[in-house]
């Protein structure tokens, strides 16, 4: 919202001053009082998604990319009011950080970044998770620092690594959300969605294979147990599904099967620049597919591209680029992807996935709204354990 009064950014700024002092004195709830997380009684689970943050200094740091006639008074803090007003308007279940979260080379104390950043969420008090992308560690805090940081914060519910995989999975922040049916339904103590998040890294650091990090053997052997698991689980007593509860899988940088939709057969959506995916193709897509409960992956990366499109049955999502020291276009609203998870009402189950968008304007505009799975065409067919 660059080009909304600068009273209003001054406004915010003193009360994010004030909460980020009361985030430094308020004691971190242990993991046993974290809460699980659940289908609301309207049969919906809301997710946001936030993209490419960048967060650097605060009032201080300049915006990017942005109209000369906002560009005045832009600085970090119109990425915060953005969020305050979309958390506001959207009312989520549950808050997504999908990397970037803060750009490493401006940031003079990654620590403050990190607390500023995520501060409209933690005075939510909306569960929220977050993931690192590859610009979050280049300051002086490695990413397993990064990560041990942000699992101290209040209200989230991001892991360092799973329990059982720590001695063998690469990377830190992969772990896995279980999203249970309505309260006093049927499903109340399954998982009726499953969330998997990942640490796609930041760079690579194989000889002769340039350029950006991937998802790894390790962490797909994870997710693919954990995918087995959780369908045992589903399927047996008390009260036996059939087939498979359905996914979503979240992480920063986007398979190089994104490079297959341009905004001609993109489903909704642009593309505006390219797919800055490894050099390598880790077989992370070929994985999804075959287990066949993730139903939709959501990445950032490529922060003017904000496309869905669906590839054999998985859809491949870009959230947009969200924040405001993050390169843009000019002109181009900054904005937000919600998910949404509908419950079938007489079973319990999920039956529907949607989305749409977020724009930072005037009036939050919603774009893009449209339909990723529903199980009535695509839900019979179960995974094999």
């Amino acid at each position: 919202m660059a080009d909304k009064t600068r009273g209003t950014t001054l406004f915010v700024f003193f009360r994010f001053s004030a909460f980020l002092l009361s985030l430094c004195l308020s004691p971190v709830p242990t993991s046993a009082h974290r809460p699980k997380l659940r289908f609301g009684l309207n049969g919906e689970f809301k997710i946001l998604q936030v993209a490419d943050m960048h967060f650097a200094n605060g009032a201080t740091t300049r915006c990017l990319d942005v109209l000369p006639t906002q560009k005045a008074h832009c600085s970090d803090l119109n990425t915060t009011v953005f969020m305050s007003r979309v958390i506001a308007a959207e009312k989520p279940d549950l808050i997504v950080f999908t990397g970037d979260n803060i750009f490493g080379f401006d940031v003079k104390d990654p620590v403050k970044s990190m607390n500023a950043a995520f501060a409209p969420a933690i005075a939510s008090k909306i569960p929220w998770v977050a993931i690192l992308g590859n610009h979050d560690q280049e300051s002086t805090l490695t990413r397993q620092e990064l990560m041990k940081h942000i699992v101290k914060l209040p209200n989230t519910l991001s892991q360092v690594n799973p329990p059982e995989a720590a001695h063998y999975i690469d990377g830190f922040g992969n772990y896995n959300l279980q999203i249970r049916g309505a309260a006093e339904s049927s499903l109340q103590n399954k998982s009726v969605l499953n969330l998997y998040f990942l640490d796609s890294g930041d760079y690579s650091s194989v000889p002769y294979m340039e350029g950006y990090d991937w998802v790894k053997t390790s962490q797909q052997f994870w997710f693919e147990r954990t995918s087995k698991r959780l369908q045992r689980v589903y399927n047996a007593e008390p009260n036996p599904q059939q087939g498979t509860a359905p996914g979503l899988a979240y992480f920063h940088i986007p398979l190089p099967e994104f490079w297959s939709f341009d905004s001609k057969n993109a489903t909704k959506g642009v593309r505006q620049e390219g797919t800055y995916s490894a050099s390598t193709n880790s077989g992370f897509f070929t994985t999804l597919v075959t287990r066949g409960d993730v139903k939709s992956v959501f990445v950032g990366h490529d922060h003017v591209n904000d496309f869905c499109g669906k590839l054999k049955g998985l859809n491949l999502c870009y959230g947009g680029g969200f924040g405001y020291h993050a390169y843009g276009k000019a002109g181009w609203e900054r904005r937000a992807r919600v998910v949404v998870a509908e419950l079938n009402k007489k079973k319990g189950d999920v039956k529907a996935i949607r989305t749409w968008k977020r724009l930072d304007d005037q009036h939050l505009s919603v774009i893009d709204a449209q339909v990723l799975w529903t199980s009535s065409v695509n839900g019979s067919v179960a995974s094999r354990l």
